[in-house]
């Protein structure tokens, strides 16, 4: 089994088919949206592939150490791409091949006018272990 990480870029991915904003959905597209949502990662539930799932609220900060007792704090969560992502979903899958077709079902998740959104997902692996460094 391989984990992967699938990522749900809102702003900085490359455009979906059905590139309507969200915040322009009526609320049946909405619902149906994640209805869809919900299904796909119960049945990835019900097959042992689904780690985690979450959405993201649109807000964040970037954090880092700056000195003791001073964390350096700027706008984001992508300060200086403007990037958001929207969710993630981690799964467990036996092949790289899977994992590229839960992205694909993923990415035929509907969008504004029950539409496939065709949106663009980041598929990463996790490091199942740490590189080795040879002298």
């Amino acid at each position: 089994m391989a984990k992967y990480l699938l990522l749900k870029h809102y702003r900085g991915a490359p455009a979906a088919g059905n590139d309507v904003p969200m915040d322009r959905w009526t609320p049946d597209e909405v619902t149906a949206h994640i209805g869809f949502m919900n299904d796909l990662a119960g049945r990835l539930e019900a097959a042992g592939e689904l780690v985690d799932a979450q959405a993201l609220a649109p807000e964040g900060t970037w954090v880092r150490y700056d000195g003791p007792g001073r964390p350096a704090v700027t706008d984001g969560p992508f300060a200086e791409t403007k990037d958001l992502v929207a969710g993630w979903m981690a799964i467990d899958v036996d092949s790289h091949e899977r994992a590229l077709e839960v992205a694909a079902e993923l990415s035929s998740a509907p969008g504004a006018g029950g539409e496939p959104l065709h949106e663009w997902l980041e598929l990463r692996p996790f490091l199942e272990q740490p590189p080795t460094i040879t002298e």
